[in-house]
């Protein structure tokens, strides 16, 4: 069943196209734009020497054919990793022929590892307003350096101090109540979510840490809890789910009044939602 189309509900793509293209990879957030996403969504780490990249994992093992730590890694090391073709890899198992791996395809070239900075310059030349949904990964070595580093990244392209909140083409996201502390002590008109995992029982009746608007629950929380979702609701909060993949989870963020789908399949989603 195809929803009317629902404008309401902004239709965010989790580290790009992810489903389609090498996630955190340009080829990942330009799939996305074609595809029409409403934001972007991206995890920022520091490297040792002092860059924000977009890397979910804490090492880049994973989703590179790499090793090591992020933060313990400089900027060169990390560009000279390979992070496409482990996706590339994942399509072909279990198929009768395999390609030769010794020339990589030419789609592999929009997958070294994206700076943040690059990300924004992708937005700004994209012709049309995108949102960046930016999440700080944490614990980590550097702690507050990241929130600082990232603070003077948007101010270079002047979305660090937003007239009002709602005017804002980025917002913060974060696990770690202390980190989004950091973003509003520093930059209070700077949207902020607060992810969830689980709803810790502090937080059972709706509230959020002190000057946190949007809430960020997983969605096995919205589906095991729509009451929950009431709650946040009735606190005059917004609510930024994920990861919605699935036709009947779409239908149920509809059903609920949520604001954002977080997806790994912005196309399916904006069909699924008749745009």
């Amino acid at each position: 069943m195809t929803h009317a189309p629902q404008q309401s509900i902004q239709v965010v793509a989790h580290r790009g196209a992810s489903e389609d293209a090498p996630e955190h990879t340009l080829a990942a957030y330009r799939k996305a734009l074609e595809d029409g996403a409403d934001a972007l969504e991206c995890d920022v780490r520091l490297t040792a020497d002092g860059h924000l990249v977009c890397v979910h994992d804490r090492r880049v093992n994973r989703t590179s054919n790499g090793r090591g730590a992020v933060s313990a890694l400089e900027l060169a090391d990390l560009a000279a990793l390979d992070f496409g073709s482990w996706k590339t890899r994942e399509a072909w198992r279990g198929r009768d022929e395999e390609p030769d791996w010794e020339t990589p395809p030419e789609d592999l070239a929009d997958t070294s590892v994206l700076t943040l900075e690059r990300l924004l310059e992708l937005v700004a030349d994209s012709g049309r307003r995108v949102e960046l949904a930016i999440e700080t990964k944490h614990p980590t070595r550097w702690a507050g350096q990241v929130e600082e580093r990232l603070l003077m990244l948007l101010k270079r392209f002047g979305l660090d101090a937003p007239a009002s909140t709602p005017d804002s083409p980025v917002r913060i996201m974060s696990f770690s109540a202390r980190s989004l502390h950091r973003v509003r002590a520093a930059a209070p008109t700077l949207p902020t979510v607060y992810l969830m995992q689980f709803v810790s029982p502090r937080l059972r009746d709706g509230r959020l840490p002190a000057g946190v608007r949007i809430a960020g629950p997983s969605i096995r929380i919205v589906r095991n809890h729509p009451t929950y979702v009431e709650r946040l609701k009735r606190a005059g909060h917004q609510i930024h789910v994920w990861t919605v993949n699935e036709p009947e989870d779409v239908d149920l963020c509809v059903d609920l009044g949520i604001d954002a789908i977080i997806t790994n399949r912005p196309r399916a989603v904006l069909g699924h939602l008749g745009r």
